[in-house]
């Protein structure tokens, strides 16, 4: 996939959510309100400031797909691989604190559904749908391997504030609220 619509900077993270965060992805919230919720929660678990980045901007390789022309997909079928599109994106602009819990947040969710197989009941549809294009269960390799990774317990905890944030009744702050921990978390990069 070609980088160049890829946004390198604060301000082009916010053209990309202007342009196109009111999008949904079969939740009950669009892409700009769930990285709002999802961050909201990480800030009220007591998050470092890049793991509230990483929970406000963990969905926007949806938008990137979505901007390199990708028409919309079958969730059960289809995966657009936005961790990994989301990742790269960050890595750049933040660095791999960010980055790194958002390009492993499919996989932990994957993990959850392995070890605790109620957690997949409780599930959205929508997330219970694309797990199957995402690759399903983990094998017993993969359920180790990811677990002695390095960066697991913030994927993990990534995954349960993704989770959360999908709330149409919640009341959250303006997306430009986020600005300065961005720009200040870019800055130090």
């Amino acid at each position: 996939m070609s980088t160049t619509n890829y946004p390198t900077s604060v301000d082009e993270i916010f053209e990309l959510f202007a342009r196109d965060g009111h999008k949904n992805y079969g939740e009950g919230v669009d892409v700009t309100t769930h990285g709002i919720e999802t961050a909201v929660f990480a800030q009220r678990d007591g998050a470092t400031d890049e793991m509230v980045a990483a929970a406000l901007l963990h969905d926007i390789g949806h938008l990137i797909a979505d901007e390199q022309g990708t028409e919309r997909f079958d969730m059960e079928v289809d995966d657009d691989d936005h961790e990994a599109i989301g990742g790269r994106i960050l890595s750049r602009i933040f660095g791999p604190r960010v980055a790194q819990p958002v390009a492993m947040h499919v996989t932990a969710k994957r993990w959850r559904c392995t070890v605790e197989p109620s957690y997949h009941d409780q599930l959205s549809p929508t997330s219970r749908a694309t797990l199957k294009a995402q690759g399903g269960l983990l094998d017993t390799e993969d359920v180790a391997r990811f677990e002695a990774h390095p960066g697991f317990d913030d994927a993990v905890a990534l995954r349960t504030y993704d989770d959360l944030g999908k709330d149409p009744d919640m009341v959250i702050p303006d997306l430009a609220s986020f600005r300065p921990l961005l720009e200040r978390l870019a800055a130090s990069r």
